[in-house]
């Protein structure tokens, strides 16, 4: 089968490889559907160093389940599935706590920029699609598998809710589902701090009240400014680098939340009495654990009330993902998806 790999940083091909196969009694083989570059697979496509052998590479996918092993029982051949970009047996003490990403025996998925897959414990990781493998909803249900289950997630840890105001850091992808998520959880005002015209537009659809184009001590001084120099209760970082922390921290109100879930992240940051202790405000976020968040985030995008799917604003065939990559990294789209 024809898959994505990565050999070093700047260097993805398309290529042949062996075809995935059954190896565990709870294994699934799917046949990919839709997959799509992520903000996160840039990291590497910056950084990563040169390899004999590519690392395969995409964590986001849908797909039709093509074969079984003897132990799955939850879904059948034919069936249009999502899986979330950690695979999780959903059943172990941290999945029922609702943090799959914890799960005794889950994983990260790679190699979703294929032709097929196999899944790890396909009864705790796919979820069925009550649509057609055409279906127009394609594209925002398979934000499912990442992106929009990472902006609930922001949004979640960050305790928004109606009355409260907030400022999402970062206009890609998972920024504008935060701004989508925040909205939907009825935020009062939703501040979107991001310098692209066409992504802060989108924003502003997505429910954004306001957006500051600034960036370090004057961006904080905007938001400042706009909320009567007391800050946001919730700050939803979604870059990842020191100075989108460093501006989360400055415009966050006195007992608010930081919810971080952009990557890379970093080791070291200020926490101490003038950063964080001073004010009572608390730090949290991490790695999204959506196939917690899909159940409850389905019914809406099924029904149409909510459009996930606008954040892809380029369509490449597989053997093109490595000009979707290069797009991606000249800031000529937002975020592609792959129709194998």
């Amino acid at each position: 089968m024809r898959a994505t790999v990565m050999y070093g940083a700047g260097d993805v091909r398309v290529e042949e490889v062996p075809d995935p196969q059954l190896r565990e009694p709870t294994d699934a083989v799917v046949r990919i559907v839709r997959s799509c570059v992520c903000g996160s697979d840039l990291h590497p496509y910056h950084s990563m160093k040169r390899r004999d052998r590519g690392a395969p590479m995409g964590h986001e996918f849908l797909g039709v389940v093509e074969e079984l092993g003897s132990e799955v029982s939850g879904v059948r051949r034919g069936d249009l599935v999502v899986a979330p970009f950690v695979w999780s047996d959903n059943s172990c003490v941290f999945c029922r706590e609702g943090l799959h990403t914890s799960c005794r025996r889950g994983g990260v998925f790679g190699g979703g920029q294929a032709e097929a897959i196999r899944v790890p414990q396909a009864d705790g990781t796919l979820v069925r699609l009550p649509v057609a493998e055409d279906s127009a909803l394609l594209p925002s249900l398979l934000t499912l598998a990442d992106v929009y289950g990472t902006g609930h997630h922001a949004a979640r840890l960050g305790r928004v809710g109606p009355g409260t105001t907030v400022t999402v850091i970062g206009d890609g992808a998972v920024g504008l589902l935060a701004v989508l998520s925040a909205q939907r959880m009825g935020a009062e005002r939703i501040i979107l701090m991001g310098r692209h015209t066409s992504r802060t537009d989108l924003g502003r659809e997505f429910g954004a009240t306001d957006v500051v184009a600034e960036r370090g001590e004057e961006g904080v001084e905007r938001v400042r400014e706009l909320t009567g120099g007391d800050g946001t209760h919730a700050v939803l970082e979604a870059v990842g680098h020191m100075p989108a922390y460093e501006t989360a921290v400055g415009v966050v109100r006195p007992g608010g939340v930081i919810s971080r879930v952009g990557v890379p992240q970093y080791e070291s940051a200020p926490v101490g009495f003038g950063s964080l202790f001073g004010g009572n405000v608390t730090l949290t976020g991490g790695p999204a654990p959506v196939r917690a968040y899909i159940d409850e985030l389905l019914p809406d995008v099924l029904e149409g009330r909510v459009e996930p799917g606008r954040v892809f604003d380029r369509t490449v065939g597989l053997d093109e993902t490595p000009e979707g990559y290069r797009a991606m990294d000249r800031r000529e789209a937002l975020k592609v998806l792959i129709a194998p």
